[in-house]
């Protein structure tokens, strides 16, 4: 059976499980995410896969980009990557990789990005259906009024990689 390879990212004070399927990344999820297991098994059911323990060098490459990334040295990330949902939620994730590093926008511009302004509420599904985070930036969406809303990996995670993306 084909496999979403596995491994585990914990350096800087964070924790994550990492994914890769046919050399594309495929997952970075907080190991503290309260939902996991629905993300996990909405993977393994689209790509008809099991998830194994190996690395490989899509996942070098991501703990790599990650560790630069940290050290507030990385902007821009380049590890080849693979959306597993619908079609509405990759052109969410799309919309997601056009924020710029340090800079943050909500879900009603980015329903406006694509071309969907009413589907404000469907936008922030999306958001917290992805399976990439960091890479695929979510956490720099916020409320409206400006406040920190909802993260997969916690408020306290999104508060800090935005202070890290606002350092550089």
């Amino acid at each position: 059976m084909p496999s979403i390879h596995i491994s585990y990212y914990k350096k800087n004070g964070v924790e994550f499980i990492l994914g890769s399927y046919e050399n594309k990344l495929c997952l970075i999820d907080s190991l503290h995410r309260k939902n996991k297991t629905t993300l996990y098994n909405r993977l393994k059911k689209q790509l008809q896969v099991e998830f194994i323990e190996q690395e490989d060098e899509v996942l070098k490459q991501t703990a790599k980009e990650l560790d630069v990334y940290f050290k507030g040295e990385l902007k821009t990330f380049t590890v080849p990557l693979l959306f597993v949902g619908t079609p509405f939620q990759k052109s969410v994730w799309e919309a997601l990789l056009t924020i710029p590093y340090g800079e943050t926008s909500n879900y009603k511009k980015q329903a406006k990005m694509i071309g969907n302004e009413k589907a404000v509420r469907a936008v922030a599904n999306a958001n917290g259906a992805n399976a990439i985070s960091i890479i695929v930036p979510c956490h720099r969406i916020i409320g409206s009024d400006g406040t920190l809303t909802g993260y997969a990996g916690g408020l306290e995670m999104k508060q800090r990689l935005l202070e890290l993306e606002k350092e550089k």
